[in-house]
């Protein structure tokens, strides 16, 4: 009986492995490479898009300067699409530290803040599991999408699955931007592992 209560107790406090698409996006308070704080919440009433970043990751090198994040968040800012990086990569792993992320985003001409997640805690909320894993969320707070960027694993668009590019986070903006259900909701992130400290 001791056994059975324990076990129900402990899977009451358990949190969720993962953020589920169309429930709401969870929120987080993380601070930017200047110390600036940002909350998931403070954005309410704006499309969001949630960038899981890594500097040292060839995939995220590739698709930041020849793949499908090339201009793209300068792109979506025009139309009002607030975007986020999160570096969840823990202390003395690949891509941590605030000067490698802050030559990084000058090389690629990142506009958008690169938030800090050393503990992982952000990551692990939202199921991040790979650099680059895309999350969008709408202005209402729903997650609406999560998963590849785009269908070419190479992280260059020169390989996309099925011969034609898709770029799954602009079809999904879009979708929200003409007031329709989003077509693709979840597609399987590629790129490096996330560097969670365990």
């Amino acid at each position: 009986m001791r056994t059975l209560l324990l076990t129900a107790l402990l899977a009451v406090a358990a949190p969720a492995l993962a953020a589920d698409v169309g429930k709401p996006a969870p929120d987080f308070t993380l601070k930017d490479l200047d110390g600036k704080v940002h909350k998931l919440s403070d954005y309410k009433g704006k499309t969001v898009v949630l960038e899981w970043f890594n500097p040292g990751c060839p995939y995220v090198v590739a698709a930041h300067t020849k793949g499908s994040l090339v201009d793209l968040a300068q792109k979506q800012a025009k139309a009002g699409v607030v975007w986020l990086a999160v570096n969840s990569g823990a202390p003395g792993k690949q891509g941590h530290g605030i000067e490698a992320n802050k030559a990084a985003a000058k090389s690629w001409s990142m506009a958008y803040p690169i938030l800090v997640d050393e503990t992982g805690t952000v990551g692990k909320a939202y199921g991040a599991t790979n650099t680059p894993h895309m999350f969008v969320v709408s202005k209402d707070g729903t997650l609406v999408y999560k998963g590849a960027i785009d269908n070419s694993p190479d992280g260059e668009r020169g390989s996309p699955q099925g011969g034609v590019l898709v770029e799954y986070v602009s079809s999904a903006v879009g979708d929200l931007g003409a007031g329709k259900p989003v077509r693709t909701a979840e597609t399987k992130a590629y790129g490096c592992g996330v560097k969670y400290a365990n």
